[in-house]
């Protein structure tokens, strides 16, 4: 071995809502389940995802800026329900 050490690269991504990149554990991945933006914190659901951070402004702003059905390459729009009650219960389990 050479003695250098070898630094992964964080893979970055955008949020949909705020358009600032970070990294892609600080983001929330959103996948389309027929009609309806779904929550995958795992990032194993198939299909095409979107990121957004996790806080209630971004989810405005991407919402506000029909960024989900963009992102997402989907027609019509998009029910966000259930990712705003995730969103919730996410910040209302971290102090």
């Amino acid at each position: 071995m050479s003695g250098r050490t070898q630094a992964r690269a964080c893979p970055e991504r955008t949020c949909v809502g705020c358009r600032e990149r970070a990294a892609k554990s600080d983001l929330l991945r959103i996948v389309a389940v027929e009609d309806e933006c779904v929550p995958d914190p795992r990032g194993t659901l198939p299909g095409r995802g979107a990121y957004v951070h996790p806080a209630a402004v971004c989810l405005d702003q991407a919402v506000r800026r029909r960024a989900f059905p963009r992102a997402l390459r989907s027609a019509g729009t998009l029910d966000t329900t259930e990712l705003r009650k995730a969103l919730a219960s996410e910040a209302g389990a971290t102090p």
